[in-house]
């Protein structure tokens, strides 16, 4: 009897003590989380992988070109441009880093897998439709391979001819655990003729507001939070 007794509460401690290491492993993710998105705007030398723009959720609305077009032309020209051109779209100025390398290969499978008929919208409503909760599911959905730590994301949630822009979820990701560190959606001024050059100088207004404020205000932001 006491031998099962004694058994017993082995087993009981093992389990508490197994409960105990998973409290703090979570914790410890938890924190590295937070870590990473600090360090992201606190270290110029924190490594940080271009994704690329992502159109998987993104909305044309009143552009009459098509579609079809738009899938296999514009969306990839877009991206294909902005790594052509650092001097002009500078990612290393805009998030204040040393160096900053690229990997477009899943936003270039993600976009040529998008149903065409769906990019043409004619409701002004699409222009403001996406959450925040939005960008998680879609990184989520995302294939990294083996790729580890901080990945940067432009998530375009619509472009308006209208409004004359385009709105993007600005988004930094932990590559490894697909955790969402930073996004906030910015819209960018379009200028350009054609869609994807007008896409394109919305892109490049929204990195030189980045540049000029709205780093030293994640900068603050993520500071802050980490005293917390």
């Amino acid at each position: 009897m006491n031998d099962a007794k004694t058994w017993q509460n082995t087993e009981i401690n093992m389990v508490k003590s197994g409960l105990v290491l998973l409290f703090v492993y979570l914790v410890a993710c938890t924190t590295v989380f937070s870590q990473t998105a600090k360090e992201v705007f606190s270290n110029s030398e924190t490594q940080i992988l271009y994704l690329g723009v992502d159109f998987t959720k993104a909305k044309i609305i009143g552009e009459h070109a098509n579609e079809f077009d738009i899938r296999s032309k514009d969306y990839p020209g877009l991206n294909d441009l902005i790594v052509a051109e650092p001097k002009k779209y500078e990612l290393k100025l805009s998030f204040h880093k040393s160096f900053i390398d690229h990997d477009l290969g899943e936003v270039a499978v993600r976009n040529s897998k998008i149903n065409a008929e769906d990019i043409i919208s004619s409701n002004t409503a699409d222009f403001h439709r996406l959450q925040s909760s939005d960008i998680e599911t879609l990184v989520s959905g995302f294939d990294f391979g083996d790729k580890k730590g901080v990945g940067l994301l432009l998530v375009v949630e619509a472009f308006s001819k209208m409004e004359k822009a385009t709105a993007v979820w600005v988004t930094l990701v932990d590559m490894k655990y697909k955790k969402v560190l930073m996004t906030e959606r910015m819209q960018g001024r379009a200028s350009g003729v054609g869609l994807r050059n007008s896409m394109a100088g919305s892109i490049k207004n929204i990195l030189d507001e980045i540049e000029k404020t709205k780093y030293q205000q994640w900068k603050e932001k993520f500071n802050a939070l980490s005293q917390k």
